[in-house]
């Protein structure tokens, strides 16, 4: 077993580049929602991070990116594949999705809530939303056909697309109500309705 002063050099600057991504975000977040997200520039992200605007490119390779981008959909994804054999696909991509809100929500809950509102009001943002839906739904899609040790079909294409359907009605309708409602719940509900049942 390793500590913090054993780890290996690769692994410290894995930590201090996760460190900077997230103060980046962070602080783009907090600008976005005093200055406005257009009228937030690249520069003074970076100023208010304390990098130079290139390190920003590095991270995030445009000011969209930094709402868009995060870790989430590949972690449901492995949640997915670990999800029991005997579960269908789709009350394995919910209960994943559950357990994946449960943690996020946990740690995260006002970036995500701030991140999502961003992408529902403003119009650029909204638009971009469906290639980055799509690129979801493919890897949700692998995910379930890894579990089931077979390839990509249509099936799974379509389970895949009405699980992202249903969470991103549950996240607009989260910020539609301005956060006050439980988002676990809504994407309960989202799932029920298309008949996936509770996850436990």
């Amino acid at each position: 077993m390793t500590t913090d002063q054993t780890k290996p050099a690769g692994g410290l600057r894995e930590q201090r580049k996760a460190r900077t991504r997230r103060a980046i975000q962070e602080h783009a977040l907090r600008l976005f929602l005093t200055k406005g997200y257009d009228e937030t520039t690249v520069e003074e992200i970076a100023a208010a991070a304390g990098v130079s605007h290139m390190t920003f490119f590095r991270y995030f390779p445009t000011k969209e990116a930094v709402v868009e981008n995060d870790d989430y959909d590949p972690l449901i994804a492995e949640l997915v594949r670990n999800r029991p054999a005997g579960e269908s696909p789709l009350t394995a991509l919910h209960a994943a999705l559950r357990t994946g809100l449960d943690a996020v929500l946990a740690t995260d809950r006002d970036a995500v809530y701030t991140r999502t509102r961003l992408v529902v009001t403003n119009p650029a943002l909204r638009a971009r939303q469906w290639r980055n839906t799509a690129t979801t739904q493919s890897l949700l899609a692998q995910a379930l056909a890894d579990r089931e040790q077979r390839p990509v079909d249509l099936r799974l294409r379509v389970i895949a697309a009405a699980a992202t359907a249903a969470l991103i009605t549950a996240l607009t309708t989260w910020v539609d109500g301005e956060g006050t409602e439980d988002l676990r719940t809504l994407v309960d509900q989202a799932f029920a309705a298309l008949g996936a049942g509770p996850s436990t």
